[in-house]
């Protein structure tokens, strides 16, 4: 039976109960959310090597996903583990296979076998290159064909996938109507676009719905509703187009509920800093409160080569205004494949964005995280700082650089200078008085 079908039956299965446990709530609490479709907790069983169970959904802690997989260009599969175990070791609390070259399948399965957090993988990525491989066109395929190859990676131990099901004719309709600066920036919605316009049908995976979430429900597959029409550009964002999709998810959301199958709903994409907030409640509203995984969003179109920097800042917001999942973005995107640095600066910038917006929202050991800093600052105890760091690799490494041995207790920017030595208390363990809130 499904995790659904399981909590509808009275029992608690025990990645739900693994996963309460990590976000410090209730077993029957995040029972009731995940039974509501408020939470998700992505496990397939075939996932043998699973370690980390995470839940994502409503007053949780904001997850964080990390996107590796080779390309044409770069098909190596070593490397591609290497930046799994960087992802792992930065703290993601997912990865994403995107391969689009070689052995695909294999390179799946070495992924899934290898990761202890929860895999989701792009069924139509795979499908795309064995069309062209096949027929010499990625627009060349059967339904059939496209269902074998979902069926394959469920089988495999994908614990979630990327479906773009919402991509449909008056869905393109109005992308007709409304034409974009940056048109479809989603491969899998392009790729499903194209294959629809070739064989003037509509999208398979919207057609045959029911089929694949039979397919989910019998391997346990959380479905994450692919944002096919996600805005590519600043100017792109909340068009007609991307809110006709979303509107399509949320059909989609709860005829999966009603078949005991899990989802997620991916939104944007590229979005002005004014905007993120109407963005997220629009998804939120459209979608019934499913968990909302984004990309960034990325406040810019500018910041190339520090596009982890934009992706943090609209990040942090959009988890404030209603995101539970973000995918992590490098410096590299939109420029080219990510190296294993790259993948832990951008899981590293998430996870901060993530986290600055989890201490707002009050989310439980959040703020005490901060303050236990706070106090080993005000102690000048490095140890415990660095021990404390949200990347403490990095943080290590400019320490180091930085203190050579010769120094005082204090930085090497302050020196004895330093406000903590000039300004210290009598007793540095008497307990400092919290101020008053301001109350506007």
């Amino acid at each position: 039976m499904s995790i659904l079908q399981n909590l509808r039956n009275g029992s608690v299965p025990a990645p739900v109960r693994t996963a309460a446990k990590t976000e410090h709530v209730g077993a029957e609490h995040l029972a009731d959310l995940v039974q509501q479709g408020l939470a998700a907790v992505p496990a397939n069983p075939n996932h043998t090597s699973f370690r980390r169970f995470s839940a994502i959904g409503k007053g949780l802690r904001t997850k964080v996903n990390a996107n590796i997989g080779n390309s044409e260009v770069h098909p190596s599969p070593a490397d591609e583990l290497e930046k799994l175990d960087a992802a792992v070791a930065a703290g993601a609390d997912t990865v994403m296979d995107l391969s689009t070259a070689g052995d695909i399948g294999a390179l799946r399965r070495l992924v899934i076998e290898r990761s202890p957090v929860a895999v989701d993988t792009v069924p139509a990525y795979e499908v795309a290159v064995r069309a062209r491989r096949d027929t010499g066109s990625t627009g060349r395929f059967t339904t059939e064909f496209l269902f074998e190859v979902v069926e394959e990676h469920a089988k495999d131990g994908a614990d979630f996938m990327t479906l773009h099901c919402g991509v449909t004719r008056s869905v393109l309709a109005e992308l007709d109507t409304h034409p974009r600066v940056t048109n479809i920036v989603s491969r899998g919605g392009a790729l499903l676009a194209r294959w629809m316009r070739e064989n003037d049908r509509e999208n398979p995976l919207y057609e045959n719905y029911d089929r694949l979430l039979d397919i989910c429900r019998q391997y346990e597959v959380t479905i994450s509703l692919g944002d096919g029409l996600r805005p590519g550009s600043l100017a792109d964002a909340g068009d007609p187009a991307q809110y006709a999709e979303l509107d399509v998810l949320g059909n989609l959301v709860l005829r999966a509920r009603e078949a005991d199958v899990q989802t997620i709903v991916e939104g944007p994409g590229h979005v002005p800093l004014d905007q993120v907030e109407k963005q997220m409640q629009e998804a939120k509203r459209r979608t019934h409160d499913a968990p909302l995984y984004v990309l960034g969003p990325l406040v810019t179109d500018v910041g190339a080569g520090h596009d982890h920097v934009t992706a943090a800042i609209g990040g942090s917001l959009a988890a404030l205004h209603g995101a539970d999942f973000l995918c992590y973005v490098t410096p590299r995107e939109h420029l080219g494949l990510p190296t294993k640095d790259d993948v832990h600066k951008g899981v590293a910038a998430a996870r901060i964005a993530g986290h600055a917006a989890d201490v707002a929202r009050g989310i439980p050991g959040a703020a005490e995280w901060d303050e236990k800093m706070s106090r080993a600052r005000r102690a000048l105890d490095w140890d415990r700082q660095l021990g404390l760091a949200l990347d403490e690799k990095t943080a290590r490494s400019y320490y180091e650089q930085a203190h050579t041995g010769d120094e005082t207790d204090a930085c090497s920017m302050c020196g004895e200078l330093c406000a903590f030595k000039n300004f210290a208390d009598d007793d540095e363990d008497r307990p400092t008085a919290r101020p008053p809130r301001c109350p506007v």
